[in-house]
């Protein structure tokens, strides 16, 4: 939605394991949110300690909103939950060659759904958790394609 709690913390997990993969020179990672509530700030604090917590700093990001021209320029614009997914979808530009796609749908154990949105349960722990857990998947599907 606001793009500072769980697309900051997919974008920094992500950005881990292409790092430790030495994979960065091959992949162009952002994250954006589908609403232009929070643009140019940082992440949630609460969002930026869970990371730190397990190494990974989101410090450097600032949110931005999705915008048309991400639908043509990445393989890949992932959601965080259904609500964001169909918005998404509904504002996919003709031409365009994104796979939009759940985080969830990559997840080993958990097929598909929504991730929670800590920013009113204040589950960041847990929500890092279960992003790193499907970016890795997400990766690995990616790595055995290509």
């Amino acid at each position: 939605m606001g793009n500072i709690c769980r697309s900051p913390t997919a974008e920094g997990a992500f950005r881990s394991i292409v790092d430790k993969n030495n994979q960065s020179g091959s992949f162009d990672i952002d994250s954006a949110g589908t609403h232009a509530y929070h643009i140019g700030n940082p992440p949630n604090t609460r969002s930026l300690a869970a990371s730190k917590n397990y190494g990974i700093d989101l410090s450097n990001q600032r949110a931005r909103q999705v915008h048309e021209s991400d639908f043509y320029y990445y393989d890949f614009i992932i959601a965080m939950d259904e609500d964001n997914l169909e918005r998404l979808k509904s504002i996919y530009p003709v031409g365009g060659i994104s796979k939009v796609e759940l985080l969830l749908n990559f997840s080993k154990g958990l097929n598909g759904g929504s991730i929670p949105d800590p920013y009113y349960e204040g589950k960041f722990d847990e929500v890092f958790k279960m992003v790193y857990s499907a970016c890795t998947s997400f990766f690995e599907s990616i790595v055995k394609k290509d």
